[in-house]
């Protein structure tokens, strides 16, 4: 018989992810979730699904008392909304994650899933927002293939813009950890409280995880110099195939410089022959015109509003589960 549980003892939480949840991505790893949870301290709330003895499904869920909703653990906040990607429902068959989304409590919102073998997209289903993925492999490696895809005078366009920057003086530096204060003075400064970092939480956490990255030895810190000036620097981490670009910042003085960085980003990725890139979600008027690849993410929600919800649990957003 298949029974649905609730843990919420953050230790027992945190054995169950352990053990259960797969390690495809930065975002599966528990100390990369933990830099959020010490922060946040949201009480932890995981659906479990066992037959037996045996655990067959989990939905690791917080409660996000701020917003009285049920959001996916750790349930980080970014003006209100979580911002870890690829969250997921873990199931050994369409059973399970009937059950576990059949248990879900009222007032859930969980952001970002990534259908799997138990997920199908609802007719009624509504893309919540896109992530941006470049892979190299589609280009045989080869960063010059990849610019060809762009018209002859878009090409022209850019390489002008860039040559403007390159004739003032440019460098690349890596993993200078003091750049790390920078990144996050040139974000504040541009989006003041539009940035991630507005939140002193979310501010603490990413440094946490930069900390924990960078003693792992997953950290790559990019450092764009101008004229000897810092123009921008961004966060990221290679990780099981894919590097992950987390955060940046650039200075408005020198225009055109997230194109160089970006460019950058993607030269490297070839160049280390790295399957895949992954810039997150957030289009941030570049990402489509880089011609990087649209993964859709989609979300969950249980409310005594949403009219999507029924007995037979829909998914209102990205994904909904096999009956």
């Amino acid at each position: 018989m298949l029974k649905i549980t609730v843990c919420k003892d953050l230790e027992e939480a945190q054995r169950l992810w352990q053990r259960y949840w797969p390690r495809r991505c930065l975002f599966d790893l528990w100390p990369v979730r933990a830099c959020f949870q010490d922060q946040y301290r949201h009480p932890p709330h995981f659906l479990v699904a066992s037959r037996g003895e045996k655990v067959c499904g989990l939905l690791a869920l917080s409660w996000i008392g701020e917003e009285g909703c049920f959001g996916h653990f750790p349930g980080e906040l970014w003006h209100g909304k979580t911002w870890l990607e690829q969250n997921k429902i873990i199931a050994a068959d369409s059973r399970a994650a009937s059950a576990l989304i059949a248990h879900l409590p009222w007032e859930t919102r969980i952001r970002y899933l990534v259908p799997d073998d138990h997920l199908h997209l609802d007719t009624g289903a509504v893309v919540d927002e896109i992530g941006y993925l470049f892979f190299p492999p589609q280009f045989d490696y080869r960063f010059e293939a990849y610019q060809r895809t762009f018209a002859g005078k878009t090409r022209r366009k850019i390489r002008r813009e860039l040559d403007r920057l390159n004739a003032r003086g440019t460098a690349l530096r890596f993993n200078h950890w003091a750049d790390m204060d920078t990144l996050f003075e040139l974000n504040l400064d541009r989006y003041g409280d539009q940035s991630y970092f507005s939140d002193r939480r979310f501010h603490r956490a990413i440094n946490n995880l930069a900390v924990w990255l960078r003693d792992q030895g997953l950290l790559r810190l990019t450092t764009v110099l101008v004229g000897g000036r810092v123009a921008a620097v961004d966060m990221g981490a290679v990780w099981n195939g894919t590097y992950t670009v987390l955060a940046g910042g650039t200075h408005p003085d020198f225009p055109g410089i997230a194109k160089l960085i970006n460019f950058h980003h993607l030269e490297w990725a070839c160049a280390q022959r790295i399957p895949m890139v992954d810039f997150l979600c957030g289009d941030f008027n570049w990402k489509e015109r880089f011609r990087l690849v649209a993964r859709p993410l989609y979300t969950l929600e249980k409310t005594r509003t949403s009219a999507s919800w029924s007995q037979s649990p829909a998914l209102h957003g990205r994904a909904a589960c096999v009956a």
